[in-house]
């Protein structure tokens, strides 16, 4: 059994190591990442510039114009398969790889430039959900 006051002393001991911890907490909520963003969205003549990028760096895995009749690698299916994500999943992904599943690490070959023009591309072809 745990004494009355060693009990009040426990509490007093978590309520001030809340209080440190809380501004910790909220400065790393207020320095996390923002989801990136792509400067090209709705540029048509962009989205044709990233088809041709597209098809130079991605049609080898992911299919002419994005035409993949694999699911995982059916680009098209972005919007379906990570919704409000997808934008920053294909950033991610595009940036740091998915060895396991056979996707290099782009980022580094790729500037953001060519990164957000295939992107722009993958955009205009979504399905519908």
């Amino acid at each position: 059994m745990v004494s009355k006051s060693w009990g009040v002393a426990l509490g007093r001991a978590v309520a001030a190591a809340a209080l440190t911890i809380a501004p910790i907490v909220a400065r790393a909520a207020d320095e996390a990442p923002s989801p990136p963003i792509n400067p090209y969205t709705g540029k048509t003549e962009i989205a044709l510039e990233g088809k041709s990028l597209f098809n130079q760096y991605c049609s080898h895995c992911h299919g002419p114009n994005a035409v993949q009749g694999e699911r995982p690698r059916d680009l098209r299916r972005l919007n379906i398969r990570y919704r409000e994500n997808a934008t920053a999943t294909f950033y991610t992904t595009i940036s740091t790889g998915r060895m396991d599943k056979g996707m290099p690490v782009w980022k580094g070959v790729l500037n953001d430039e060519v990164i957000w023009k295939i992107y722009t591309f993958l955009e205009s072809v979504q399905s519908e959900p």
